[in-house]
């Protein structure tokens, strides 16, 4: 890498535009109302970047350039959902490709990944259609080895690329009729647009984005009725079918002249013995039936598109008709890193939940963005971590309606200041209700040490061991999570409080949380538990103590 970027900032841009695609999915899946309803193209392209980022997080520290490229390019592929995702996973590929080519990351080697990425996307495609992600994929290598040619340096060129990219994106209605016939840009382009933008933003400090997309992503309402149109692939079949294949013996080409006898945008991924598949075909069946005569299959994904077109086609015309939620008079707004606490604190009344948590701390702007989604006359926001409140405040300073903060420190800590949630009463009385019950709250939160330190007593803690995390500071160390988990709830006299409430982590298995609920159950017999999946990434366990 160059002297001014290092592979970790790298890494973490990288991070970071996924966190960026992830919260503007549903403005790119609005885009994709014509009849290829393959999936949701900005959620399917997030949850592609989002497999490369937990791929990233598990290389350990100081991880050669090899193992990097490797764990994106393997993520990447194992992760790609839709047509969409599967193309990101190729230009992911390509760009580390070309980057094993260079050794450094200056403007030349920008311009290198660039050229190689659209080779390996362009490839992937065995009929590339203009207008599209690929167009824009290819006019952003343009501005790559344009700046190259002009000797820019790293930051200006970076910054030229996402201007292009987002230029790009405007101008594919002029090459594919189905997008000016709907008043819409490139959904898939749009999505990788909004990539580069996050990337380039995170990695040179920039604040906001780089292009004006607003000013054509939120164009005239696109029209409500799908219409079929013949030149669009995609119209004619039903069944969007996506999987893994472990083979040894495929050919690729063969296997693509195969699916294009069941259907189209086939497409198939990958080298010996990994590949992944994606095509839209009547027959499943037949198609799944070819690749396991020749190999294993897994993580297969059928969808109904028709179904999903209906849906898409119900939603625009409520969004039509104005058919909005009646206006509330007191709206929450709460932060949580995992779809499982998501859900909960949805199901307690929170409104909006912002995307965020450790090491992921959402932005004051974020934030400002939720309570306008909150649709409601005052708002509260429940940050949900320390590191959070300071962004919660500022918030709740500029917002142009009135906004206070109820000081939560964890999720467990949210789920109480719901139940004292009094919606009839004012802002004020409920901040001061809210905020008086997070003293009945005791928060352990189990994790992993990334490097060597000391626990709140002294105590030797090697990159690797189980902490457990009490109030802000390590209780409990050792090597599971059952063991910790234990010690961390002894240090914290369980046996005081009546309630227990136990979120799994992502990587933390049913199994594990069984067998963990099952130990805890024996040592305090009194105390009752509640278990549910958080799916927090980082920290198998976070409870809560009542």
């Amino acid at each position: 890498m160059s002297e001014t970027y290092t592979t970790n900032d790298v890494l973490n841009a990288i991070a970071a535009a996924s966190k960026v695609l992830s919260e503007r999915k549903e403005e790119v899946n609005r885009l994709n109302v014509f009849p290829v309803p393959d999936g949701d193209t900005g959620t399917n392209m997030s949850l592609t970047v989002a497999t490369v980022v937990e791929a990233i997080a598990k290389l350990p520290i100081g991880a050669s350039g090899e193992d990097v490229r490797k764990a994106i390019t393997n993520g990447a592929l194992m992760g790609a959902r839709g047509n969409s995702g599967v193309i990101t996973s190729q230009i992911f590929r390509g760009l580390c490709e070309g980057m094993e080519k260079c050794d450094r990351f200056d403007t030349l080697s920008l311009s290198v990944c660039f050229d190689a990425a659209v080779d390996t996307a362009f490839h992937a495609v065995r009929k590339p259609v203009e207008g599209t992600i690929l167009t824009v994929l290819r006019d952003t290598a343009d501005a790559a080895r344009k700046a190259a040619k002009k000797k820019m340096d790293l930051d200006e060129a970076l910054a030229r690329l996402a201007q292009e990219a987002y230029a790009s994106v405007q101008r594919t209605p002029e090459l594919l009729s189905v997008l000016a016939e709907n008043n819409v840009v490139d959904a898939g382009g749009f999505g990788l647009a909004i990539l580069i933008d996050g990337f380039v933003c995170a990695i040179t400090g920039s604040e906001g984005s780089l292009g004006d997309e607003l000013s054509f992503a939120r164009m005239a309402e696109p029209k409500v009725e799908i219409e079929h149109i013949n030149d669009w692939e995609g119209s004619e079949f039903r069944y969007c079918n996506e999987f893994l294949v472990d083979s040894d013996t495929l050919d690729k080409d063969e296997a693509l002249d195969f699916l294009s006898t069941m259907g189209d945008c086939e497409l198939c991924v990958g080298e010996n013995p990994k590949f992944k598949v994606h095509v839209h075909s009547n027959h499943p069946d037949q198609v799944l039936k070819y690749f396991l005569d020749r190999g294993q299959v897994f993580e297969v994904f059928i969808h109904n598109m028709d179904l999903q077109a209906e849906d898409r086609n119900a939603k625009l015309v409520a969004e039509q008709q104005g058919e909005q939620a009646e206006r509330k008079a007191l709206g929450i707004v709460a932060v949580a890193a995992g779809e499982g606490s998501a859900r909960i604190l949805e199901s307690l009344g929170v409104d909006v939940v912002v995307s965020g948590g450790q090491t992921m701390n959402p932005s004051t702007k974020d934030l400002i963005d939720a309570v306008g989604k909150a649709n409601a006359d005052a708002v509260i926001i429940l940050p949900d971590n320390s590191n959070i409140i300071m962004a919660a405040n500022s918030a709740a300073g500029v917002v142009q309606l009135p906004c206070a903060v109820v000081p939560t420190k964890s999720v467990p800590q949210a789920f109480t200041a719901l139940f004292a949630l009094d919606p009839a009463a004012g802002l004020e009385a409920n901040v001061e209700a809210m905020t008086d019950s997070l003293d009945s709250v005791k928060t352990g939160e189990v994790t992993c040490a990334i490097k060597d330190a000391k626990d709140a007593h002294g105590g030797s803690i090697a990159a690797g061991d189980v902490i457990g995390v009490a109030d802000g500071e390590i209780e409990a160390v050792g090597k599971d999570v059952e063991e910790v988990t234990l010690g961390l709830l002894d240090f914290m006299r369980a046996e005081e409080s009546d309630t227990l409430t136990l979120l799994a982590g992502q990587d933390f298995t049913d199994e594990q949380m069984g067998a963990l609920a099952r130990k805890v159950e024996e040592a305090y017999e009194d105390l009752e538990i509640d278990v549910q999946r958080g799916e927090q990434p980082l920290y198998p366990l976070v409870f809560g103590l009542e």
